[in-house]
């Protein structure tokens, strides 16, 4: 099973590089469009909603969060916070979110999603991915005025970011036809509250119809399979400590915000 979930990773590793899933031969859609995507308003209220819900229903900390989401070109298309400013929140997971954002845009397909949670064991010492991990685009991450972060004219907005995240917060985005538009990256938390949080907004935006993963159901869900260090399927993710725990809250997650076309 390890073996097939490496060789499973590889292949959606070339293809994410070979090429834009979906893109049609002849098409050269504009890098900087970001239509298919919530727009500042429309993610920050749903990002406000399910903080809202507390760590009673979300796990974790209970904090504030930030969310960025990309377009298929990885290019960041919106940035918000919930809290009253900045500074309500962990000012690194600005630029945390955004990386998670873009990672999991990078690493799924049309066919298949990987959540930047599924992608931490082969990332490992040993594993077939370790050393994938990657900083941001500088030029986008500490660019600009402070002032403008979280906002619908902060400075990462038009950049691509880059980097490459292997923790909870990051889902692809499927449109209800199923067509993979972007990414999502919440950050602010333990990365399962974080995934937590992604999940339900992804959900309560319309965007999860998600075509295939790793995870029952099939899913881009958490898996928790880590005994004495290894992962069982190849995809697992640690349990978050600190806080309450969120285990049984992603494992639920099918059944509380299931994926899929909505009716």
């Amino acid at each position: 099973m390890f073996v097939k979930a490496m060789v499973i990773i590889s292949i959606l590793f070339l293809a994410s590089i070979a090429s834009r899933a979906g893109q049609k031969p002849g098409e050269n859609p504009d890098p900087h469009d970001c239509s298919k995507l919530p727009d500042f308003s429309h993610l920050k209220a749903e990002l406000t909603r399910v903080v809202k819900e507390g760590k009673d229903r979300n796990g974790g900390l209970g904090n504030q969060q930030w969310a960025t989401v990309v377009n298929r070109d990885g290019i960041v298309c919106a940035v918000v916070f919930t809290g009253p400013n900045r500074a309500a929140e962990w000012p690194g997971s600005r630029v945390i979110s955004a990386v998670k954002a873009s990672t999991a845009n990078a690493f799924s397909t049309n066919d298949f999603a990987l959540s930047t949670g599924n992608v931490y064991s082969a990332a490992q010492p040993g594993q077939s991915l370790y050393s994938i991990l990657s900083p941001p685009n500088p030029q986008a991450a500490f660019a600009g005025n402070p002032q403008d972060f979280g906002q619908q004219n902060d400075p990462m907005i038009g950049k691509p970011i880059g980097g490459v995240i292997v923790f909870g917060g990051g889902l692809a985005l499927y449109s209800n036809k199923g067509g993979l538009v972007g990414g999502l990256g919440v950050s602010g938390d333990t990365s399962c509250t974080d995934h937590v949080v992604a999940w339900k907004v992804r959900h309560g935006l319309g965007l999860d119809t998600v075509p295939m993963g790793v995870a029952p159901g099939p899913s881009d869900n958490l898996i928790f399979d880590i005994q004495n260090g290894v992962s069982s399927s190849g995809f697992g993710h640690p349990a978050c400590k600190g806080g309450k725990p969120s285990e049984d809250i992603v494992r639920k997650l099918p059944d509380t915000a299931p994926i899929g076309p909505k009716r």
